[in-house]
């Protein structure tokens, strides 16, 4: 009787270790898997942001018929009315004129210069920034119909190609993250799955004595959610620290172009979106492979 007594414990040692073990397993596919969700989340962030600026410094400069510009507020005011504009700004055939002078690094090309200023060649203009670089093409159509506006400049083919590709650097990183966020479910699903078979004895006895669904459903539902907790912190301290440090040493900007998010509070929404991601993939994860199960041995 000694001996069954302590071949029970034994064997419950077994099975708690054994459970753990597993537990730990799914644990660290998580971490591994928030981990790269991490480091994808904060370089697709980053590049929306970037994109986004990039696109807000996209502007179209319409040019005013001679003999117009004297009703420059009132064409002003027409293009502020157009959906996607965001401002308008006027610059008159002088303006122009003192604008290229300035740009020439040259004294000798000034004073050059200087001297075509009163056959001034250069056209009246209001250069209009827009909201969103995708709305470019029907903002510049709007522009060219309303009255004393001669022609509209937008970049051509150069700036529709640089919007197309800012679009599709944010859609493949979006789809790069979802992707990964499935990867995470599935790894959960599957220890989850091994998990419930190893206890297969626990369920058919719950099931035998009435237990409903649901209540046998609870405790691997936790437990997925404590897996995709406990999975979430060593990612968030790489997250925080680790981007805090690249800031630093970077001086916030590539090459003093492309400026990085500064941490604070930016990577305090990364840790909370880890931490979401962990939870509710540890969930889906465990409901998904439990209500498998239990659809299977009904």
């Amino acid at each position: 009787m000694i001996h069954r007594f302590f071949r029970h414990i034994k064997e419950g040692f077994y099975g708690v270790g054994r459970h753990l073990g597993m537990a730990l397993s799914s644990a660290t596919a998580v971490m591994i898997t928030l981990v790269l969700i991490s480091l994808f989340l904060i370089l697709t962030v980053n590049l929306f942001e970037m994109t986004r600026t990039i696109e807000e410094s996209i502007s179209i400069s319409a040019l005013i018929q001679k003999g117009a510009e004297s009703s420059h507020e009132q064409i002003e005011s027409k293009i502020l009315m157009i959906e996607g504009v965001k401002s308008v700004d006027y610059r008159s055939r002088e303006d122009e004129f003192n604008y290229y002078l300035e740009t020439q690094t040259s004294d000798d090309l000034k004073d050059f210069y200087n001297t075509y200023r009163d056959v001034n060649p250069f056209r009246a203009n209001i250069l209009v920034e827009i909201e969103d670089g995708g709305m470019l093409q029907g903002i510049k159509a709007q522009i060219e119909k309303i009255d004393g506006i001669d022609e509209v400049a937008d970049g051509g083919a150069n700036t529709y190609t640089l919007i197309g590709i800012l679009s599709n650097v944010r859609i493949f990183g979006g789809a790069l993250v979802l992707s990964l966020c499935i990867l995470a479910i599935y790894l959960v699903y599957n220890t989850i799955k091994i998990t419930i078979a190893s206890r297969s004895d626990e369920i058919w006895i719950m099931r035998h004595v009435g237990a409903k669904n649901g209540y046998i459903r609870a405790p691997f539902l936790v437990e997925g959610v404590i897996i995709g907790f406990l999975g979430s912190i060593l990612p968030i301290l790489i997250s925080v620290f680790g981007y805090i440090y690249v800031y630093k040493k970077i001086g916030g900007s590539f090459f003093g172009a492309f400026v990085l998010l500064p941490p604070h509070p930016f990577i305090l929404y990364i840790a909370g979106i880890l931490v979401a991601i962990g939870v509710i993939v540890g969930f889906v994860g465990s409901y998904i492979s439990v209500c498998k199960y239990l659809r299977m041995k009904r």
